[in-house]
């Protein structure tokens, strides 16, 4: 690896583990959202009307800013190209089918059982990525990937009463299928990426628009969720989602950018710490108390991202 390599891989590293703070942060915002009016009235829809809302209000602000650097314009001419088309492919994959595959695993098997089992796809990514955009790995980087995600699934774990076997089982399908497409978005992210012309910001303007549509066009209507959409424009809490929406836009162009310079595997590992951040986020400002298990968590998750790192000089 060349100087100017082991630079790039530096500030790779630094943007990824920079998205999980800026996701877990907007974690917990959206769990306050979630909780209040005209949501919580809501319990079913209300997960995916503020996924809709949130990314919304993301690619508005994604768009903004493209369009006051004078980009806007190369965004519309790369959705036309086959990049393009990769890019929306993996905005479709990471937006409203690994979404929906997780609510619905939260309705069958528990936000804690859902959480914990969508947290591997780290792995998932790093094993197609393996494959498909022959990213080579060493045993360290392996081994970081694996105790990350051992780590989030302590970090998230919380054991709660099954109310019936068949459900829990199928609420775990659920959460598998959404790790999968979260997986994927990653790895068809990064080889959308490689295309000639492509930064990471004009990916992201892509995914937020792609997702945006996709909920707005196809799952909402179909869930019949405009009037809660529309109930909650008229609230305080529209604000709170554009905030949200912000910090899922800066969370995304981090976490774009570090897949375009250290890969997926490397990528998705970090930006999966952001369980932790979530979690330090509630202790600071709601007071959520610390407990071994957190102790534990947060350092396999820590050693595990050190690993990640890898050896930058090498």
């Amino acid at each position: 690896m060349t100087k100017r390599n082991a630079k790039d891989v530096r500030k790779g590293i630094g943007l990824g583990a920079t998205s999980a703070i800026a996701w877990g942060v907007d974690t917990v915002i959206i769990g306050v959202i979630i909780a209040s009016s005209p949501f919580k009235e809501a319990t079913l829809l209300a997960p995916i009307i503020a996924a809709f809302m949130h990314d919304f209000f993301s690619s508005i602000w994604i768009s903004l800013l493209m369009i006051i650097r004078g980009q806007f314009i190369n965004v519309l001419k790369l959705l036309k190209t086959k990049s393009g088309a990769i890019l929306m492919l993996g905005a479709l994959s990471g937006g409203p089918l690994a979404m929906s595959f997780y609510f619905l695993g939260i309705q069958y098997a528990g936000v804690t059982y859902a959480a914990s089992i969508a947290s591997i796809f780290p792995g998932i990514g790093a094993v197609l990525a393996f494959f498909f955009l022959k990213e080579k790995m060493n045993k360290r980087t392996w081994s970081g990937v694996v105790l990350s995600i051992i780590g989030v699934i302590i970090l998230a774990y919380v054991p709660t009463k099954m109310d019936a076997a068949s459900n829990f089982f199928i609420g775990i399908l659920f959460s598998l299928g959404a790790a999968i497409f979260w997986g994927l978005e990653g790895v068809i992210s990064a080889w959308g990426m490689r295309g000639k012309d492509v930064e990471p910001l004009y990916a992201i303007n892509i995914r937020q628009i792609t997702s945006a549509f996709s909920y707005g066009i196809v799952i909402v209507p179909f869930l019949h969720g405009y009037p809660l959409v529309f109930e909650a424009t008229t609230t305080s809490i529209v604000w709170v989602i554009a905030i949200a929406g912000f910090l899922g836009t800066a969370n995304y162009s981090l976490y774009y950018s570090s897949i375009n310079l250290i890969g997926a595997a490397r990528g998705q590992s970090l930006n999966n710490t952001y369980v932790f951040w979530a979690i330090v986020t509630e202790i600071l400002f709601i007071g959520t108390p610390i407990n071994l298990q957190f102790i534990i968590g947060a350092i396999i998750v820590l050693f595990g991202s050190i690993l990640v790192s890898g050896n930058i000089k090498k």
